[in-house]
């Protein structure tokens, strides 16, 4: 278990590395291209951070066994663990959290203080007035509405090209009132195989401005394990984590490269690079950092970099 203090900035730089295994799965559907599985012209697989993170503020808003367990273990308030990106939200109430210091706000969404948010920049003057704001208070929301969040998530990209396949579902009980039974052609669209990577980033020089504390940083490094294993569908049977790395910076500024981090860390494919793989033998996955990382010293003579296995 990670702990972290309650208290604002009070947690490391970092760098981490999602490798995501599909089975037989849809791990992201591309709206656009009728919920394919989304993939990019050089045929490799993609998973987009948004859908990631909507998994994580999920199991933080469903208030379910994964939250019960966390919130006891790292004794969390859920008063402060509300979920700004969530349905049926109101504008202006949110708006209104936002007016005097925005510490309202600050003090009531976990997301927001983590990922931050960007949807109050589109409320116009006009709309706020209708709401019943004065111009201070539409000013004051304006300013301390989060931009940027601590946490970023990168694209999930797929080592090696993956393989679509498309079944027709059918239905015995039917979903028309005229009809006995029915079927949906090629509705059923998945990848047999692949091995994704999905980079993210803790930077602590963004939670003076969105008030993200060492404890909310610990619950989502702690909720990483449990993303895909408590949120799985019917297009998404078999999705998880084959590892799940998290490397502290002793430095806050940076000790090291991310991008160093991340190709250490990276799998390659056995044989083919350019063919899609059939199961997660056809790949080398590292299980530590190179020497040339481990020994590497920060600016103050301490060891530079911490290796954490999240699963």
């Amino acid at each position: 278990m990670l702990t972290y203090t309650k208290d604002v900035g009070n947690f490391k730089r970092g760098t981490g590395l999602l490798v995501i295994e599909v089975r037989n799965s849809n791990p992201n559907g591309d709206p656009d291209r009728d919920s394919d599985p989304r993939q990019r012209p050089d045929q490799r697989g993609e998973i987009s951070p948004v859908s990631y993170k909507r998994k994580l503020r999920d199991l933080v808003e469903w208030k379910g066994e994964v939250w019960d367990a966390l919130s006891a273990d790292l004794q969390l308030d859920a008063a402060r663990f509300g979920i700004l990106e969530s349905r049926g939200r109101d504008r202006a109430v949110i708006a209104k959290q936002l007016t005097g210091d925005g510490q309202a706000f600050k003090g009531a969404y976990w997301d927001g203080r983590v990922f931050g948010n960007t949807f109050l920049e589109s409320m116009k003057d006009d709309e706020a007035k209708k709401h019943g704001f004065k111009e201070d208070e539409i000013k004051q929301f304006k300013a301390n509405a989060i931009r940027t969040g601590c946490v970023h998530f990168g694209l999930g990209l797929s080592v090696a090209p993956i393989q679509i396949e498309r079944h027709t579902n059918t239905n015995k009980a039917g979903v028309q009132d005229d009809k006995d039974r029915g079927m949906a052609p090629m509705g059923y669209r998945f990848v047999p195989h692949g091995l994704y990577l999905m980079p993210f980033f803790v930077n602590p020089s963004a939670a003076a401005r969105t008030g993200c504390t060492g404890e909310d940083i610990a619950l989502m490094l702690e909720l990483i394990r449990y993303a895909y294993p408590h949120t799985r569908s019917h297009a998404r049977p078999a999705v998880d984590l084959a590892r799940a790395w998290y490397v502290e910076h002793a430095d806050k500024l940076g000790s090291c490269s991310d991008f160093a981090i991340l190709d250490a860390l990276a799998p390659t494919k056995l044989g083919d690079p350019d063919t899609p793989s059939k199961n997660i033998s056809d790949y080398q996955i590292p299980t530590a950092l190179p020497d040339e990382l481990t020994n590497r010293k920060d600016r103050h003579g301490n060891p530079a970099l911490t290796l954490i296995d999240l699963l």
